[in-house]
């Protein structure tokens, strides 16, 4: 199945997102299952939008290489060149491990750091791949279509509109405006979810994540050079990041 540039970016300009079902195969599912097996099963959150039964994994790209290429995914790369400026940034790279009895998190957007009025054009731009199959009981993220266009007032609106649970099967992802307004939800289940989220940003906006401090040097040396300018080792003309 192609992938329709142009349909997509329509979804996500209309509700806010939308899902490539076939992000990630069988192969490049089990390395990330794999990789990600060395790092969890220690920490839960430190809060309670982190999540106390959440465990969370950062700067995925510093623990193995099957994540430089998922960041460098193409289709998602069209996306940002479609709705973020030339050079866009890599934000944020973190796994979520949602275990059972896990409570849903606030409703929130997730360049609500950027303290730039709403409505305006997205800051960022993020992605969810699902390591585990998304379900409205295992704490599948909860979107509201539409809500990328809301403006400042948009937490008085959360209240009377309608969240739509993103159901998935593993290996698929949804992708959807920084500016979207979605929660990761409850896990009513007996088992955990996993997931992990890619994030891009404008190139002129500061980053989430220090990836200059995070990602050892001896380690961004050896990624291709278009991950390397996503993490900061780049200039936004004229000369904004230079040394």
């Amino acid at each position: 199945m192609g992938f329709d540039l142009d349909a997509h970016a329509r979804a996500i300009e209309r509700d806010g997102y939308t899902t490539i079902p076939d992000f990630m195969d069988a192969a490049r599912l089990a390395e990330v299952r794999r990789v990600l097996g060395f790092y969890l099963g220690s920490h839960t959150g430190r809060n309670p939008f982190e999540g106390h039964n959440t465990e969370r994994v950062y700067t995925l790209v510093a623990r193995g290489r099957v994540f430089w290429d998922i960041a460098l995914d193409g289709r998602v790369l069209a996306l940002c060149e479609r709705f973020l400026l030339p050079g866009c940034l890599l934000t944020a790279s973190q796994a979520i491990c949602i275990r059972p009895g896990e409570k849903p998190q606030d409703y929130h957007h997730d360049d609500t750091f950027y303290t730039v009025p709403r409505p305006r054009p997205m800051i960022s731009l993020s992605t969810i791949a699902a390591v585990d199959a998304f379900s409205a009981e295992n704490g599948g993220t909860e979107v509201m279509p539409g809500s990328h266009l809301w403006g400042d007032d948009w937490r008085g609106k959360v209240s009377s509109a309608s969240a739509i649970t993103v159901t998935m099967p593993a290996g698929a992802c949804v992708v959807f405006s920084g500016t979207l307004v979605h929660r990761g939800g409850a896990n009513r289940s007996a088992a955990p979810r996993l997931a992990f989220s890619n994030q891009y940003c404008q190139p002129w906006a500061r980053q989430q994540e220090n990836f200059l401090q995070g990602v050892p040097l001896e380690v961004a040396r050896q990624m291709p050079e278009r991950l390397q300018q996503m993490l900061g080792y780049s200039i936004y003309p004229p000369f904004m990041g230079q040394l």
